[in-house]
């Protein structure tokens, strides 16, 4: 199998758009008047969820009428978030057909339809016009991805000089191990591609980047996961991350909690200008 596919079936649900709706059908008082901000608890994968998402996007200098490409975009929670809170128009690329058509449904039913929109593509090959976005940005992406250096070529070349790409993703810990398995972007290390901050650095710079803030998230991770953990003890909510990971959710997450505790995983932002 090659690295699409074996990520393809990790991510793949299968009836992911029937279980989204059938869980704000518990929880919204009118699932036909859905807000975007009512979808965060499963629309948000990734650690700190809408918090961690708001904090970013603080740092990308948004503005209404920009472009903006969110690369990996899943189901497309910070897609609607950005677009929303800074009226941007935003373009969401993901490798998954499913979490598209997924993320297409609900910025529907939200709303937002004319100012999000998603495609299916391989992030490092995107079909885009060269300089066609004012800003970019991934969330917890890369970790999928083998060829880095691809990936922020790719970006470069699609964003406009000047432009600001975020990054928000999982790079590897300063305990240099590798990270127990399954977590919630890969089963077994087959799909888990972790750069160290060092290696992002240099990367970016290759691709024509100058990084203005980074910031080592573990700590933010920490307390995360502990306020998880005691919202947890009853069991899952009826609306969470639970519906987008499968069965074997609480093993991913319990992973990914020790792998931060013990220093083999770190999230980290990074935020750059195109030079």
């Amino acid at each position: 199998m090659s690295i699409d596919d074996i990520v393809s079936d990790h991510y793949n649900h299968g009836s992911l758009a029937q279980a989204v709706l059938a869980a704000v059908g518990r929880v919204v008082a009118d699932p036909e008047n859905i807000a975007a901000a009512d979808l965060a608890p499963v629309d948000e994968f990734h650690i700190g969820g809408r918090p961690a998402t708001v904090r970013f996007a603080g740092q990308l200098d948004l503005a209404e009428g920009m472009h903006v490409l969110d690369v990996g975009s899943g189901i497309g929670g910070p897609a609607r978030y950005m677009a929303e809170s800074a009226g941007c128009r935003v373009t969401g690329v993901d490798l998954m057909a499913e979490y598209c058509q997924v993320a297409t449904l609900l910025t529907g039913k939200v709303g937002l339809a004319d100012k999000v929109a998603f495609e299916v593509g391989n992030a490092c090959e995107m079909a885009f016009e060269a300089a066609s976005f004012d800003a970019a940005y991934t969330i917890h992406v890369a970790m999928n991805i083998p060829d880095k250096a691809a990936l922020y070529d790719e970006v470069a070349r699609v964003v406009k000089p000047g432009a600001t790409f975020g990054v928000y993703d999982i790079l590897a810990g300063p305990s240099g191990a590798q990270p127990r398995y399954p977590v919630p972007w890969a089963t077994t290390e087959a799909a888990s591609f972790l750069a160290t901050i060092e290696e992002m650095r240099a990367m970016l710079d290759t691709a024509g980047f100058d990084i203005v803030a980074e910031a080592d998230r573990t700590e933010f991770a920490v307390e995360f996961f502990a306020k998880l953990s005691k919202q947890a003890k009853g069991g899952p909510p009826p609306l969470g991350l639970h519906i987008v990971m499968g069965e074997d959710f609480a093993t991913k997450i319990g992973n990914m909690v020790g792998n931060v505790a013990d220093g083999h995983i770190a999230p980290w932002e990074i935020i750059c200008r195109k030079r």
